[in-house]
């Protein structure tokens, strides 16, 4: 089924572009979250529309994004966790964890938007990308401590 979308959806495509989906995800998602339209003549001519002020929408998030990376960039976590033998953690630190810790600091950061390669499992220091926008990418500072035992 071919849609119209009204939103960038990542891994299928960037807002006012018609894309060649699947039935299903179309009826299920797409189309009930107003997340895009069928193509249509008349939907053609609304999403023209819709796309000047999309452009100016997109324009202002990505600097938004781009002032919030500034921020991000400068900014240092840190999660401590208890340790076993040779320093290895019990559990891990996933992004989960990291958008909790950004929270606390006051930064609504949705948990998918960190990209993560892998769940840390080890004591350190790293550096963790958060997707902000399309070619915005903040890179936070993460440092991993043992727990101190009680």
């Amino acid at each position: 089924m071919e849609v119209i979308l009204r939103e960038t959806i990542d891994n299928l495509g960037r807002a006012g572009q018609v894309v060649k989906v699947a039935d299903g995800y179309a009826r299920n998602y797409l189309l009930p979250r107003k997340l895009a339209y069928l193509v249509t003549p008349g939907n053609l001519k609304v999403i023209e529309f819709e796309r000047q002020s999309l452009l100016r929408k997109e324009t202002k998030q990505k600097g938004d994004a781009e002032s919030l990376k500034q921020t991000l960039d400068n900014i240092e976590l840190m999660i401590r966790r208890k340790v076993g033998e040779q320093n290895a953690l019990y559990g891990s630190v996933t992004n989960s964890d990291v958008a909790d810790e950004l929270e606390k600091k006051g930064f609504q950061i949705e948990k998918r938007k960190i990209h993560m390669d892998d769940h840390i499992k080890t004591l350190g220091e790293f550096s963790i990308p958060i997707r902000l926008f399309k070619d915005v990418t903040a890179h936070v500072k993460l440092k991993v401590e043992a727990e101190p035992e009680a």
